[in-house]
């Protein structure tokens, strides 16, 4: 077995009551996947078409039928609202006169994907703005949903549901809006559509144009820039069905080197092959002794070989993300760093 990182403390009692208190924070999971390496996959994977996209959506509503957990100290918002909607119904009320607990106001949010149709169903995410203590039980009250243009695009209505959701004070409901105006995108009448990269890199640019001109065995693609190929379709396909095969077309793609990190959960995404160059670290009670003289074949240490070491000391999320931080401020890790 290559000794790989030595570990060291200065007292075994303060490492003993390092590790049980590392093993109640929730577990490491450590997922390795090949990156930085010259990948043969689908154009699409690598590839937006420019114009065909999501939009955000968003809108203001109440939340009813909570058992006294909605807004109350900072509910004028609410109360007005409530007044609002109560004189619209033909029920002429004073904000002053209403005073209920069982309600909150909430920010709703949704996402319209392209080619949503009218009637189609969306889910709605729900935040409370005041100080709801609670928003499980409530229904929400029929909400217009705007776009960034502040034109209505979808109506949002039903029961609020907050399972899974990290506070009670926000949640969501599965299918709760459905598309009233849709935004449209007229490709069959294109002759032309841009690819837009979704990593810059002028060498992915060029070898996705050379896959897709040697498709066709002519110059239908060019890199314009290091995000953009202009794309001419054929004069005996439609735009749909050109877009259809570009877009499963192979091409060899470079991916970044990149460890992310959950901050929340500690999950570690990284390449397996990522190196780590030899260093002496501390951290805590942890000491990271990263040498490859260690290794009888001379073999190069690895993220992998550093996770894997942590996780079987019982290392908790905080002192994971703490050393590889440190190993990116020393030069030491050869991969971008990407905490979120």
């Amino acid at each position: 077995m290559i000794k790989l990182i030595s570990f060291f403390s200065g007292d075994d009692r303060q490492l003993d009551r390092f590790e049980s208190a590392a093993r109640r924070i929730a577990a490491i999971l450590f997922l390795f996947i090949l990156v930085n390496s010259l990948l043969a996959q689908p154009i699409k994977e690598a590839t937006n078409v420019v114009g065909i996209r999501d939009n955000q959506l968003m809108g203001f509503g109440l939340v009813v039928g909570l058992n006294g957990t909605g807004d109350g100290t900072t509910g004028a918002i609410t109360t007005q609202t409530l007044a609002n909607l109560l004189q619209n119904v033909n029920i002429k009320v004073s904000q002053n006169d209403v005073n209920s607990k069982n309600v909150a106001a909430v920010m709703v949010m949704a996402k319209l994907e392209p080619f949503a149709r009218q009637g189609d169903r969306i889910d709605v995410q729900i935040g409370s703005i005041g100080d709801a203590k609670s928003l499980r039980g409530g229904t929400l009250l029929m909400t217009a949903l705007k776009g960034a243009d502040n034109n209505i695009y979808a109506l949002a209505q039903g029961v609020v549901s907050t399972v899974g959701a990290a506070q009670t004070n926000s949640g969501r409901i599965n299918g709760g809006a459905i598309v009233e105006q849709e935004i449209r995108y007229d490709l069959a009448g294109r002759e032309t559509a841009v690819l837009s990269l979704k990593e810059s890199s002028l060498d992915n640019a060029v070898a996705i144009q050379n896959r897709i001109n040697a498709r066709y065995g002519s110059k239908v693609a060019i890199a314009a820039d290091s995000r953009s190929i202009n794309l001419k379709k054929p004069k005996e396909i439609t735009m749909v069905e050109f877009l259809s095969e570009v877009g499963n077309i192979d091409a060899p793609i470079v991916i970044k080197r990149k460890v992310t990190i959950d901050e929340k959960s500690g999950s570690i995404v990284a390449g397996a092959d990522i190196r780590v160059r030899p260093v002496v670290l501390t951290h805590n009670a942890i000491t990271l002794n990263i040498d490859e003289s260690l290794s009888p074949d001379g073999a190069s240490l690895t993220v992998a070989n550093v996770a894997g070491a942590l996780q079987q000391i019982g290392a908790g999320a905080n002192d994971v993300i703490a050393v590889m931080q440190a190993l990116k401020r020393s030069g030491a890790l050869e991969a971008e760093l990407e905490i979120y």
